[in-house]
């Protein structure tokens, strides 16, 4: 199910119906109920799609609560001191093997399921280069929905539990919840147990700003996905969808599908986070923030600072620090840099394409760690602040265009693909195609484009206005309630529109 859909407009009014219904119990009997009615909920959520997938939710989720128990009773019996050294050692060997079955149980149906076809492909493409023979793999697996989402969280649970920074959950039922939790089920923030479980536990107070909060959010997530995302797309899938379709691919195509596919991406995910987000608030739940204005920042770092913050987190504490982080040799440092950029491009696809796009963002942050006492160097001679407006703006743009680049091997449907569209960009040919003929073939009339501008344009008041400043009065009050209605009804003629011309489209994080 997704949340851009009729049966989620039907679904989740009565998840709220059911939610607030066992509020009014007993607060022993609604807590019971409660957990109860938001697992059926998250359960149904998700196997409306995939039902007989709901088996793998299962197995992860029991392997690492049991492992974890496992694990805070060696703890227990460790702390306790009244073992023998030997006993001891034994005891923390049992304690690494019951977190790599956790590891290797949900990593293994991890690779199994997203990249089993792509190892084997790759293998056979390099065996069929030098034998000259074609080898193909007869095997259709079907990628579960948020299978990259859920395995993250109940990783980051048996590791928290390893390292004594959380208490196991000893309700199978809370810990369950936790992990399918619907709001963020397919496509996150991946949240970490220390955050979200708490609040599942507790009967936390809704109040009228939760609500009223949940609400904007909600709206300006449908307003990202409906009236910006999907409508971009049709513009951006116009060249990269249709590559063969040119006689010579138009360089000014690929250079305005790649700049909207920037937006395309970002309306598309942070508006899933918004609604999940809001979804969860209007329960008094409150989610991690996923997306802080992430074209703004002045380097790549900060980019990924910015943008999908619960992966980003996850990365660095249980991946890069792990590793050894910038604690260590300079070589060490980067390779470590590097090692989590692949793994972040290998985590976004079974492709070649997303690995070549976690190596560029690399060599961009590896780059940008060797050049950085050049650059210093290089603006105390120009006598330029680092802070200054000027340099701000200068190194947004530089950062922007890095990203936006980086962008086009993530949307290239293969690798051919982004042969084309890098040919494309350096052939001179394909810069003397009349730019009339480019803004025909992607369909961007004059209309077009001014509705494109209007709506960003909206996006940004609304962003500001709606949810980042206290509650307003006099006239901030009204210009906050004429936004959230012009995006309320832009978002309802949107969705129709697109729901008549059978243009709407899954959210682009789904497929990870």
């Amino acid at each position: 199910m997704t949340f851009n859909s009729i049966p989620f407009l039907i679904f989740y009014p009565c998840v709220l119906l059911g939610y607030f219904g066992t509020r009014l119990l007993p607060e022993k009997i609604g807590s019971q109920a409660r957990w109860i009615f938001l697992l059926l909920a998250s359960y149904f959520f998700y196997m409306y799609s995939q039902p007989a997938l709901i088996v793998l939710i299962l197995f992860t989720t029991l392997v690492s609560w049991v492992s974890s128990l496992v694990i805070e009773k060696l703890d227990g019996k460790i702390s306790s001191g009244s073992l023998s050294e030997k006993e001891i050692a034994r005891a923390k060997r049992r304690k690494k093997w019951c977190l790599a079955l956790t590891l290797i149980s949900s990593l293994g149906v991890l690779f199994f399921f997203k990249y089993f076809i792509f190892i084997c492909e790759s293998v056979f493409g390099i065996v069929g280069f030098f034998t000259g023979q074609a080898y193909r793999i007869n095997l259709n697996l079907i990628l579960p929905v948020g299978i990259s989402f859920y395995t993250f969280q109940t990783l980051s649970y048996a590791i928290d539990v390893y390292r004594g920074k959380i208490r196991t959950e000893r309700h199978f039922g809370y810990y369950a919840l936790f992990v399918s939790f619907f709001p963020q089920l397919v496509a996150g923030p991946i949240e970490r147990p220390a955050n979200l479980l708490p609040q599942l536990r507790t009967r936390l107070p809704v109040t009228r700003e939760d609500v009223g909060y949940g609400l904007r959010k909600m709206m300006l997530g449908f307003f990202k996905k409906i009236a910006i995302a999907d409508l971009i797309s049709v513009y951006v899938n116009s060249i990269y969808n249709n590559l063969d379709g040119f006689e010579t691919v138009p360089a000014l195509g690929v250079v305005i599908a790649t700049l909207l596919f920037a937006v395309q991406i970002y309306c598309d995910f942070s508006g899933y986070s918004d609604i999940a987000i809001g979804c969860a608030r209007i329960m008094g739940i409150r989610l991690m923030k996923n997306f802080d204005r992430p074209y703004t920042a002045k380097t790549v770092r900060e980019f990924w600072g910015r943008w999908h913050l619960s992966l980003s987190t996850w990365f660095r504490d249980y991946l890069y620090i792990p590793l050894g982080g910038s604690r260590c040799a300079k070589w060490r440092h980067l390779l470590n840099v590097a090692i989590v950029f692949l793994v972040s491009g290998l985590w976004h696809g079974a492709a070649w394409t997303f690995v070549i796009w976690g190596a560029l963002h690399a060599v961009y942050q590896i780059v940008g760690i060797l050049t950085l006492p050049l650059r210093n160097r290089l603006l105390t001679k120009l006598k330029l602040s680092p802070d200054g407006r000027l340099i701000r703006c200068v190194r947004t743009f530089n950062t922007f265009l890095l990203v936006d680049f980086a962008w086009l091997f993530f949307r290239a449907n293969s690798t051919s693909d982004f042969g084309k569209l890098l040919s494309a960009l350096f052939s001179g040919a394909s810069w003397r195609v009349p730019i009339q003929s480019v803004l025909s073939s992607m369909q961007l009339t004059v209309p077009a484009i001014l509705l494109l501008v209007l709506s960003l344009a909206l996006l940004l008041l609304v962003d500001r206005l709606v949810l980042h400043h206290d509650e307003p009065s006099g006239s901030g009050a009204m210009v906050r309630r004429g936004a959230f209605i012009c995006v309320t009804w832009i978002v309802i003629f949107a969705w129709t529109y697109l729901m008549a011309n059978d243009l709407t489209s899954t959210f682009i994080y789904f497929q990870f």
